[in-house]
């Protein structure tokens, strides 16, 4: 007989849920701009792996040798 074995088992521990109810005006916004952000960061990876320019136009400076 194992000493192990014995006694009484500790139960499992629950997880614990957090209620979406506590979020304010302030957190609902913060939270979606957050999404808008990482919608766009996504974007510009998708547009980065093309291979295509990041940025159209611009000045270009030609150098007189």
């Amino acid at each position: 007989m194992s000493g192990r074995q014995g006694g009484k088992l500790k139960p499992l521990k629950q997880s614990k849920k957090k209620d979406n109810k506590d979020l304010d005006e302030n957190d609902a916004e913060f939270k979606k701009k957050q999404q808008e952000e990482a919608k766009k960061l996504k974007e510009l990876k998708e547009k980065a792996k093309q291979g295509g320019p990041l940025v159209g136009g611009g000045i270009k400076k030609s150098v007189v040798v």
